[in-house]
């Protein structure tokens, strides 16, 4: 079978490298070369592989930042990485393959055979992706900073400049002072990777930055709503008000 590819990695000897030994397996069609985390992003959406080798360690926008970006899009990946705790963290899932620097010919006949029994198998890429991302973020919670892709740009937001989060079924919204940003993710992935003593969940859909809260107003017995700095109001359940209260 054919399997459609493409190469990401910032160094242009190791795309060499690594385009070199894939012309031993014929199966591979290597449809381009990345040398970026942005130009990977707009590659899968414009050449669609079925797979993608990916360096993990890069400027800017590093392997699991491409991964965050592409979500659901992300074909299946293998790493490609110099460094043993990347290598052991995607076995450890059993999600995506790897490849160690300096790839041998061997163990990279061993990752085509994989990927063709797993295209073969028609095994889940995305899902198996984000497994793997939201465990390599869970490690590195509390994040300072959000990657969002709208159509062709990326947004770095830093967590310091995020006023609110609200839940919009598989989605967030993310209100910042000058605007808003839609992301793919639930809002209880979002409340896992923050700063607890930064934000607070005050209802079922909502997250707020503590560094923009106002005040608290109350309408009824039960009735409560927080009031921002930004001016905005967001509602607070019972629940989220127990926890407000205990972290300010």
């Amino acid at each position: 079978m054919d399997i459609k590819a493409i190469i990401v990695d910032d160094e242009s000897h190791a795309r060499q490298a690594l385009r070199h030994l894939l012309q031993a397996h014929s199966e591979i069609d290597i449809l381009a070369e990345c040398e970026n985390g942005l130009a990977a992003v707009k590659s899968v959406h414009e050449v669609k592989p079925q797979v993608m080798f990916l360096d993990i360690q890069m400027p800017k926008l590093d392997g699991f930042d491409v991964l965050d970006l592409l979500g659901d899009s992300a074909p299946l990946t293998v790493f490609v990485t110099a460094h043993d705790e990347y290598a052991i963290q995607a076995f450890e899932n059993n999600a995506l393959d790897y490849l160690l620097k300096p790839i041998s010919r061997e163990r990279l006949a061993l990752t085509v055979e994989r990927l063709e029994q797993r295209l073969q198998n028609g095994i889940d890429s995305p899902m198996l992706a984000d497994n793997l991302l939201h465990a390599h973020l869970q490690k590195q919670a509390p994040v300072n900073r959000i990657l969002v892709r709208d159509k062709g740009d990326v947004y770095v937001i830093a967590t310091a400049d995020v006023v609110a989060i609200e839940a919009a079924d598989d989605y967030v919204v993310i209100h910042t002072e000058k605007q808003n940003h839609i992301k793919q993710e639930r809002l209880g992935n979002m409340e896992s990777l923050l700063d607890a003593r930064q934000f607070c969940r005050i209802h079922r859909s909502t997250i707020i930055n503590l560094d923009y809260l106002s005040g608290i107003e109350s309408e009824g017995k039960d009735s409560r709503f927080v009031l921002l700095k930004n001016g905005s109001q967001f509602a607070i359940s019972r629940n989220g008000y127990s926890r407000l209260i205990q972290v300010l």
